[in-house]
């Protein structure tokens, strides 16, 4: 909080942790009161709540586009373009795949699904999973079709739709063409579109203004039509994803920073209005315009942080990967079902194949859930008894989704020798500063 001449102004960060706080509250006495519950949901929460997403989902394909444009155009180089397109899909497999390891490991050292009694668990209808998953699986979703799916057959179809593999693509594709025009052609469309940037990160913060009611009515939602009743039964694969997101935040990604000369500490405060934005809404898309602005402002340049963050929510979802991999063993686990070493290598393989690419399916952990588990011998089923609590984790996994995002933003910028220490230094200060004040 900090207080100036014309009195109290709280941070945006402070107003959605109260927004958060009043949501829970709230949610809770809804959730005892059913002969309220329902109008009050239909005709005001869920509304307010759908505005937000809305807003937030309306910003973020012209954000894409035009910084993408700018950032790829400045850069001028096909070959040097290529090669940070190269270093970002391998660290991506890389830490994907220790993130699903990781999961995997602390489930079967842990055991969360043992020893539960599944009569007392609540089961929650997910034939709208189901079938989205059809609808996925329709075309195999294999790497061929994957790599086919960046190639747009029409750019205002997938602007529309809001695809955002293709709509990277083709503006990466159109900043190469522009950066070879000469000059007196070029500068006038670097402008028009680096004008178009500037004014949808102004629109951002305008919609930011709005967060607050957003958050509170989408958790006052999640809480009145669930209450923490069915939590108990699943506190232990609460607990066990929650420590493993932690886990995974300070130890692997704080050993990645620490190996580019970064502090993952320094990194979280930087981003901490965003990882509770983030937290509370359960959506990375309501931060990706924020991430690309203050990863450029602490020392990243623009052309790497407009490809890697867009890039970064369809191919590296830390914290998706993480919880799939824990909640699949989980679901062995409850029905007994003892899975061999080359059951759960199989297991790493096809989650490695099934978690690419649709990051903007509704429901996306358990569409990449219910297309993995058939393949080791899981019952389908079991995912009903987790979908009560599946929003409580979903908090934890889209904070560690932002943080693995943000961080390989610097990673690439370190190992193409492109961060800028000094602005970082600057940033820092101005941060410290602010906090003090």
């Amino acid at each position: 909080m900090k207080i100036f001449k014309k009195g109290f102004q709280i941070s945006l960060a402070w107003q959605i942790v109260i927004a958060l706080m009043l949501g829970i509250v709230f949610g809770s006495l809804l959730h005892n009161r059913p002969e309220d519950r329902e109008w009050l949901i239909n005709n005001l929460l869920s509304p307010a709540g759908d505005i937000f997403i809305h807003l937030i989902k309306m910003i973020v394909v012209p954000i894409v586009v035009s910084s993408l444009i700018v950032g790829i155009a400045s850069v001028g180089d096909a070959k040097k373009l290529g090669r940070i397109g190269v270093k970002t899909i391998i660290y991506f497999e890389v830490i994907t795949t220790l993130a699903i390891v990781v999961g995997i490991t602390l489930a079967n050292v842990f055991q969360p699904g043992t020893g539960i009694d599944m009569s007392t668990l609540v089961t929650v209808d997910i034939s709208k999973y189901e079938a989205t998953t059809e609808a996925v699986q329709k075309g195999p979703h294999s790497l061929v079709n994957t790599l086919l799916s960046l190639i747009p057959q029409n750019i205002f179809t997938s602007l529309v739709k809001g695809d955002m593999l293709p709509i990277i693509f083709f503006s990466v594709i159109f900043g190469m063409g522009l950066s070879v025009l000469p000059s007196e052609r070029r500068e006038p469309l670097v402008k028009f579109f680096r004008c178009v940037s500037d004014t949808m990160f102004k629109v951002t913060h305008i919609i930011m203004c709005y967060a607050p009611i957003g958050i509170f009515a989408l958790i006052a939602v999640t809480i009145a039509n669930f209450g923490f009743a069915s939590l108990w039964p699943l506190a232990k694969l609460v607990l066990l994803v929650y420590a493993a997101i932690i886990f995974f935040a300070f130890v692997i990604l704080g050993s990645v920073a620490r190996l580019c000369k970064l502090r993952i500490t320094t990194l979280m405060r930087v981003l901490k209005d965003e990882l509770i934005l983030s937290y509370s809404t359960s959506s990375s898309e309501t931060v990706l315009p924020r991430i690309i602005q203050k990863m450029e402002a602490y020392g990243a340049p623009k052309a790497i942080t407009s490809f890697v963050v867009p890039t970064g929510y369809s191919f590296n979802l830390d914290g998706s990967t993480l919880y799939q991999s824990i909640a699949a063993i989980f679901i062995a686990q409850l029905y007994g079902i003892d899975l061999s070493l080359t059951d759960e290598i199989v297991l790493v393989l096809t989650l490695m194949v099934t978690s690419k690419g649709i990051a903007g399916v509704p429901g996306v952990s358990f569409v990449v859930l219910l297309a993995t588990l058939g393949s080791v011998g899981i019952p389908l089923e079991g995912l009903a008894f987790i979908a009560g609590v599946d929003r409580i984790m979903d908090m934890a996994r889209t904070a560690l989704n932002v943080i693995g995002n943000a961080l390989a933003v610097l990673v690439i910028s370190r190992w193409e020798n492109q961060f800028n220490t000094e602005k970082a230094k600057a940033y820092e200060l101005k941060l410290r500063t602010q906090e003090v004040g």
